[in-house]
């Protein structure tokens, strides 16, 4: 932590009156407004910055006791850790894998940046997802069977999460792949270190067990036609995701073998094809996929003395495979990562960056690659590289700076298109797919589409999308018009079905009453949900509230250079029960009431009270008495999460 920042203790300094303040009509009398407090329900920018749109402040609230979870019929209240996890795969059926692997946008957003450090959001999404592993904990059951069924292309993130959510729904899903396993880029694009293969099986069944078909081996537009499934299907589902790279668009690329994509790569070591790399291998590019086969290239090495069909490349393409035996007598490999802006605009998560590092790896920044030299056997010898100077803001290559990297290997990692064979149709010119904001494709109202063959973008970029794309489907199926998304279109918390869950629904709306309304048992009083609108800001937080304590970080296994060759474990390990619990506690909360009393302590006219314990639950736990309230504001000064707005107009 660089030294405390300053916390806020009041919106406004000493004698300062905001420019928009008029007194004669905010204020009758001295401290007393016609406003009273409202308590709102808004959107933690946690959650607005999760591509995936997880109710994350409500499973951190639940892993830290502030929600409590639902009892049986029976009396007995269902465990903690089994509710966050239902919460959590409310939206994302994959916390174990997302809780090791996403890069956390979340934190970047997460209000408590501005106290001292974001919450441990990651660390405490792994531990739900191990301990749901650990204990054989099933998704939600299928909804009723609505005899509609839908075909989902690609057996990748984004079909299995349309899958989840289709099947919530009561719809049939078959999923084809035409790999002979599910997982897309969990499984073929990121090494098994880092999404090991028993927690990737492990949560991939769960889908399957709620009712998903499979037909792997089957690639659509060559075995089966797009237009047969159109035929047979009520609707289609594209998730092909991207897994073709982009090769490198210079002089001499085309010409050398060796010159390979980082997704070709990447595929070629998870399938179990590739179990040596070469001495000299440079990495082109800045992003994760460029740092994860830096890493695999380090944990492979090279093999002194191999066979020219034993030449990685050719392993790549898939014209070979290694014999296992051979790994006992490989040697370390030097390896380089280029990237043509500086060093710190890479996209690489930070983490990754570090890691690799620590493991050996160069990086170089503000490099451009020219030109593939190459040697008299036809194949990449060494790539002619030229220095930038971005000072201006903008790339301008330096005069007489072009030198030579060796090379044995050159793998591209700068981007990445689908494989559009047989389905072309669909194609928008750059190997991709178009989407509208409800992720229909727009030139045919059955077709749907979600995932890297969009944009390729991050793994919980492609569940938010599938889960959108959901529920346009059974919109379609429907026959219900495609409205407008709502602004922050994420998985809300809804206080009317925790009042369904704890027994507490309003009674059904009595149309004779015309008074005492602010008392009626048919209406949730006092509240107000906004988060499809609002995300909550940390300036209207009392920030005041929390006291400075550092974030938990996981254990990581320290790998340096001269160990990493073969090193194929995980590097980071879950926390356990009592450091999520304090991790979770970290969570402020924002835009939802977290029981803290500061507004029933601060409240001058005692007009603020707790709701009686039989009626309580999140999002119910203090109401006003109005005829009390003189409007003066402080409850809504002293709310740590931003619950409390003066009401009126506003």
């Amino acid at each position: 932590m660089d030294g405390e920042k300053s916390l806020t203790f009041r919106r406004y300094e000493e004698g300062e009156t905001p420019d928009d303040w008029d007194l004669e009509e905010k204020i009758f009398q001295q401290d007393t407004t016609y406003k009273c407090p409202t308590y709102i329900h808004r959107t933690p920018p946690c959650q607005g910055s999760c591509p995936a749109g997880e109710d994350i402040r409500g499973w951190l609230n639940i892993v830290r006791g502030i929600e409590k979870p639902p009892v049986d019929a029976d009396g007995n209240e269902m465990d903690w850790k089994d509710y966050a996890f239902l919460r959590s795969t409310d939206a994302n059926p994959f916390p174990a894998i997302m809780g090791r692997v996403c890069p956390a946008p979340c934190q970047d957003g997460c209000n408590r940046n501005e106290v001292e450090q974001n919450v441990g959001i990651n660390a405490v999404e792994h531990f739900i997802g191990d301990h749901a592993l650990e204990t054989n904990l099933p998704l939600r059951s299928p909804g009723a069977d609505t005899g509609k069924s839908i075909a989902l292309i690609g057996g990748g993130i984004a079909s299995l999460t349309a899958a989840y959510q289709l099947r919530r729904m009561g719809h049939a899903a078959t999923i084809f792949e035409a790999h002979s396993k599910l997982g897309g880029m969990m499984r073929y694009g990121i090494p098994g270190y880092r999404t090991p293969r028993d927690v990737l099986d492990g949560e991939i069944q769960r889908v399957l067990d709620m009712g998903v078909e499979v037909k792997t081996g089957v690639k659509i537009g060559v075995d089966i036609s797009l237009a047969k499934l159109e035929e047979d299907y009520d609707a289609v589902f594209v998730g092909i995701g991207a897994q073709s790279g982009t090769p490198i668009p210079i002089p001499g690329a085309d010409k050398a073998s060796n010159c390979i994509t980082g997704v070709a790569f990447l595929e070629a070591f998870n399938d179990g094809r590739l179990q040596h790399g070469a001495q000299k291998v440079l990495v082109i590019g800045g992003g994760d996929t460029a740092m994860d086969v830096a890493a695999v290239a380090r944990r492979l090495g090279h093999i002194e003395h191999s066979h020219e069909q034993d030449r990685p490349e050719f392993v790549v393409l898939g014209h070979t495979a290694h014999d296992v035996a051979t790994v006992a007598k490989r040697d370390g490999a030097d390896v380089k990562v280029i990237y043509r802006r500086p060093v710190d605009k890479m996209p690489a998560t930070e983490m990754e960056v570090k890691h690799v590092r620590e493991e050996g790896v160069e990086i170089h920044g503000s490099l451009v690659p020219v030109e593939v030299v190459l040697g008299d056997d036809g194949r990449a010898r060494a790539l002619k590289v030229a220095k930038a100077d971005w000072s201006s803001g903008k790339m301008e290559m330096i005069e007489g700076s072009e030198h030579e990297i060796e090379a044995d290997l050159i793998v591209a990692a700068i981007g990445q298109a689908g494989d559009l064979k047989g389905m072309e149709e669909l194609d928008n010119g750059w190997g991709l797919v178009n989407a509208n904001a409800n992720y229909q494709w727009p030139d045919r109202e059955n077709i749907f589409v979600a995932g890297d063959i969009i944009k390729p973008h991050l793994l919980t970029t492609a569940v938010g999308q599938a889960s959108i794309a959901a529920k346009a489907i059974d919109q379609f199926l429907k026959g219900e018009k495609q409205g407008k998304p709502p602004k922050v279109n994420v998985h809300h918390f809804n206080l009317l079905e925790k009042l369904k869950e704890t027994n507490q629904a309003p009674t059904e709306y009595a149309h004779a009453q015309t008074d005492g309304t602010d008392s009626a048992e048919w209406a949730v009083h006092n509240y107000e949900d906004r988060a499809a609108n609002q995300i909550v800001p940390a300036d209207e937080l009392f920030l005041g509230h929390w006291e400075h304590d550092a974030r938990f970080d996981r254990k990581s296994i320290e790998i340096g250079p001269e160990a990493v060759l073969g090193h194929f474990g995980e590097r980071i390990e879950a926390p356990n029960d009592e450091e999520a619990r304090k991790e979770a506690d970290r969570c402020m909360s924002c835009g939802m009431c977290f029981e803290c009393d500061n507004c029933v302590i601060y409240c001058p006219q005692d007009a603020v009270h707790r709701v009686k314990k039989s009626d309580r639950t999140t999002g119910r736990y203090v109401d006003t008495d109005y005829s009390k309230c003189i409007g003066c504001h402080i409850c809504a000064d002293v709310c740590p999460s931003g619950y409390i707005k003066m009401g009126l107009g506003e």
